[in-house]
């Protein structure tokens, strides 16, 4: 038996996304000239071909599925991410100079959202494989077992990073990297030293490219009055001012607003104003902040608890299964779906600099939509595997 609450929860915020996305669009359809259901509808065929896929995957056996799918996706992604930079700008969709999507026939595909899957299979795969019973590991054998996983990482921060121009896609699967050599029993010490490592290369991500660094003041110039208003007249707090002439304090601001504007119980659904030009494609990466403006916070809170919900069960699945594979692949797609929230979310309230990274099951867009679905199927089939009582319910 499948875990029923899980594909309700994830079926809740697929419509959800589907009545926000039509709602909140109005501006983007009237701007370009769109018919009015042009997103509506493209949404609608992501989330049917994804309920799809949810279903057949959930009724596959994942000791004979499992891995053939989970592989297929990491190589034939993988695969995809490298040719795609070769290719003309008749088949690869090009902005600001990063290839990230693949155009076949209407369809647009961004090969690293398949991608996060297949990575979070190959080292659940692979650590279950490779270190099974591995105990007291001292430094250098542990760097040795765990070198051949950082230089498949640096890989994708190559293609992902660098030649995409994604950073925020790299963070998550970096963080869920992190966490699952943890998991598998590294000491402290090779934890402390990949997360100084991995902070380092952040920095020198940053400051290798100018748009990142721009990012980053743009942000900055957006909490820096509250910060630096602490250590007034101080010759380090003039050094750190930087002026507010960037484009991203603006969507920031607007973004703020929004969420202001929505109160407790919101405007009320096709009620919201900042969508109307001042929030640029709110239907995708700020889908929260305008949902919460329509919604109210009552609308967010709604959504941060089915998301945690989602969450709490595929956790709830991983801890009872036998299969490390199955544990460790639960846990990444877990984490995956938890740090795309919060980078999300923290992003358009503010905190940390926007990272164009989608709000799981609910932002615009048929490859995120599509793979999170993969993902969640996966899951299901997994689901299987776990003891229930005569009531289904995980024992």
């Amino acid at each position: 038996m499948i875990d029923k609450p899980l594909l309700a929860a994830v079926m809740t915020l697929l419509t959800l996304s589907l009545v926000m996305d039509y709602s909140l669009s109005v501006y983007t359809v009237s701007h370009f000239g769109y018919a009015d259901f042009h997103f509506f509808i493209r949404q609608s065929a992501a989330i049917f071909l994804g309920f799809v896929a949810m279903i057949i995957l959930s009724k596959m056996d994942p000791d004979k599925w499992l891995s053939r799918v989970g592989l297929a996706l990491f190589f034939l992604f993988a695969l995809l991410m490298v040719v795609m930079q070769f290719l003309p700008s008749s088949i690869v969709n090009e902005v600001g100079g990063a290839k990230r999507w693949i155009q076949v026939g209407p369809l647009s595909i961004a090969p690293v959202e398949f991608f996060k899957v297949g990575f979070v299979f190959f080292l659940a795969w692979s650590f279950s494989r490779k270190l099974v019973n591995k105990e007291n590991m001292g430094y250098l054998e542990e760097l040795k077992i765990f070198a051949p996983y950082i230089i498949v990482f640096l890989f994708a921060v190559v293609v992902i990073a660098i030649f995409q121009k994604d950073l925020g896609q790299v963070v998550v699967l970096g963080v869920t990297l992190m966490v699952l050599i943890l998991l598998v029993g590294s000491s402290f010490k090779f934890f402390l030293t990949l997360l100084v490592s991995a902070m380092a290369a952040m920095a020198s991500l940053i400051f290798m490219a100018p748009h990142r660094i721009a990012r980053i003041k743009s942000w900055w110039s957006t909490i820096q009055n509250d910060i630096l208003a602490l250590m007034p007249n101080s010759d380090v707090a003039k050094t750190l001012q930087v002026a507010t002439t960037a484009k991203e304090p603006y969507q920031i601001s607007n973004s703020l607003n929004a969420i202001h504007n929505g109160g407790f119980f919101g405007e009320g659904l096709g009620n919201g104003q900042f969508k109307l030009g001042y929030l640029s494609e709110v239907h995708t990466d700020f889908v929260l902040a305008g949902i919460t403006e329509e919604l109210g916070y009552a609308g967010l809170v709604f959504v941060t608890l089915t998301i945690l919900f989602i969450i709490f069960r595929i956790f709830k699945i991983a801890s009872k299964v036998e299969s490390t594979t199955y544990y460790l692949f639960s846990i990444g797609i877990g984490l995956i779906i938890a740090f795309s929230f919060v980078l999300n979310s923290y992003g358009i309230a503010g905190i940390t600099p926007i990272k164009g990274i989608a709000v799981p099951f609910l932002s615009y867009g048929g490859s995120h939509i599509l793979a999170a679905c993969i993902a969640i199927g996966m899951i299901l089939m997994i689901s299987k595997k776990v003891p229930r009582d005569i009531h289904g319910n995980i024992l």
